[in-house]
Formats: structure tokens, C-alpha cells, sequence
């Protein structure tokens, strides 16, 4: 049996036993975590969230890039088309981590540009290579976005060694 199929029978194994209709689009907590892709730090997972409590934006490095900052806009949008907002309590929490695969292209400033969507000059402003410099700067880059105005912002980093994160920037 491939991947694919062992998923497609876990996922039938979930909607027996597990599977909640009642729940709605709004997370129960109201919070988005901006996150890494890697496996090692699901958000959901790694911050004992339950089915339905949080949402996640999943990139590569956990970064807000341009692209982050509009899905967070687009999310907003939706929040007001169901008939609430992001200001109604709602909180973005930046989650890096140690030892980040990001790091490993610090020598791939052409790739780095791009994804950042900067110059090449200015990637050493977006602290590839230091989790706790890259939240407050991603941080710094949310709370400068107008469009989410009225929404609390934290950042933490979570450690892959011991399975704890930090508060880097308290809401």
C-alpha cells in the first residue's frame, strides 16, 4: 500500500471517530500561527491545539513574507464577509524554530531574494540564520501591514531539541 492510500484510511478512520461537524470556520481561540512546513513543528501539534482552536499558515522558514501578509488580509476579508473581524480578539502568532532548513540556503541569496521578494542588499535584514531576529522582524513587518489593524501580534520559537518554545515577543 502507497502513501497515499495508508492517508485515504487514516482519513476514513477520522471521520468515524473524531470528526466534529459543529465546528465552525472561526478558530475557537481566534488565533492564526504563521509556521514552518517542516514536520517537526506542526503548530497545531507542537502548541497542544485541538481540532478547530487554531489556524495555520504553513510557508518555508515560518516567514511573513508579501505573500503572507495578503493570505492574512484575504483571511480577514473573509472573517468580515462571515460577519466578524479580525479585531474582535484575534491574534497572529509568528512560530520559528531551531535548527530551520531556511538556514541551510544563507549561501542561496538568489533563491533567498526572490522569496522574500527583496534585492539580494537587503537579506540580511530578514535574519535568515537567527530565529528569534527573524520574529521580531516579521513581527515588525505585521504590525506596519494597515489592513491588519486592531489584531494582537506575538512571536515565539520553538526549540526541535527540547520541544519547548519561548516567547520572543510578548502580544
Amino acid at each position: 500500500m502507497g502513501v497515499v492510500e495508508t492517508l485515504v484510511g487514516r482519513n476514513a478512520e477520522f471521520a468515524r471517530t473524531r470528526f466534529d461537524p459543529r465546528l465552525r470556520m472561526r478558530p475557537n481561540t481566534a488565533t492564526i500561527v504563521v509556521g514552518c512546513v517542516d514536520a517537526r513543528v506542526d503548530p497545531a501539534v507542537v502548541l497542544g491545539a485541538e481540532q478547530g482552536d487554531i489556524m495555520a499558515i504553513r510557508n518555508v522558514g515560518g516567514r511573513v513574507t508579501r505573500r503572507t501578509l495578503m493570505e492574512l488580509v484575504m483571511l480577514r476579508e473573509v472573517a468580515r464577509a462571515a460577519g466578524s473581524d479580525f479585531a474582535d480578539g484575534w491574534e497572529i502568532v509568528v512560530l520559528q524554530h531551531t535548527r530551520c532548513g531556511i538556514t541551510l540556503l544563507q549561501d542561496r541569496p538568489d533563491l533567498l531574494a526572490a522569496y522574500f521578494q527583496v534585492d539580494e542588499a537587503d537579506l540580511p535584514g530578514r535574519s535568515v540564520g537567527d530565529p528569534r531576529a527573524a520574529v521580531a522582524h516579521d513581527l515588525a513587518a505585521l504590525r506596519a501591514e494597515s489592513r491588519l489593524e486592531g489584531v494582537r501580534f506575538s512571536g515565539l520559537v520553538y526549540d526541535v531539541a527540547t520541544g519547548l518554545a519561548d516567547l520572543v515577543v510578548a502580544p
